[in-house]
């Protein structure tokens, strides 16, 4: 099962759910009962987590490249880190 958009010109926005390739073009609006027209939208995907792209970025860039260091980090005094 797919969910549909339609789009009602009285009552606007509804979905429908029917199995994939069988919607149709229009369908009757659940709250009017008008001939409601079929919308496209894309598709509802996962987004990447922002820290989690910049991890995934950062080692793309170090695979052929790797970033250099000259010393040790220093050490956090935050307790609870080690």
């Amino acid at each position: 099962m797919a969910t549909y958009g339609y789009r009602c010109p009285w009552d606007g926005d509804f979905e429908l759910r029917f199995a994939i390739g069988t919607a149709t073009a229009s369908s009757p609006c659940p709250t009017c009962g008008c001939d409601a027209r079929r919308v496209f939208s894309p598709p509802s995907l996962a987004r990447t987590p922002p820290a989690l792209a910049a991890a995934i970025d950062a080692s793309w860039r170090s695979a052929e490249t790797p970033e250099v260091v000259s010393s040790v980090p220093a050490r956090s005094r935050e307790p609870g880190r080690t």
